[in-house]
């Protein structure tokens, strides 16, 4: 196993929640890295074309950790 950090929008971060409830409201309790690894495999069986297509999609931000606000 492999532990790691990573920087996303807030946007982006929520919607992690909200495919929780989606997946437990369905009666399949799942984890914020179980989430991850799925998209990562859903993300590997697409073709070259689409996940480059995806890819370009994906908003760019700055990586690190955010400002301390004072």
């Amino acid at each position: 196993m492999v532990r790691d950090t990573f920087t996303m929008p807030e946007y982006e971060y929520a919607k992690i929640a909200e495919l929780k409830k989606k997946c437990l409201k369905a009666g399949v309790p799942i984890k914020k890295s179980e989430l991850l690894h799925a998209g990562l495999s859903y993300y590997t069986k697409l073709s070259k074309p689409a996940l480059l297509k995806t890819a370009r999609q994906i908003e760019k931000i700055k990586t690190g950790r955010p400002e301390k606000h004072r």
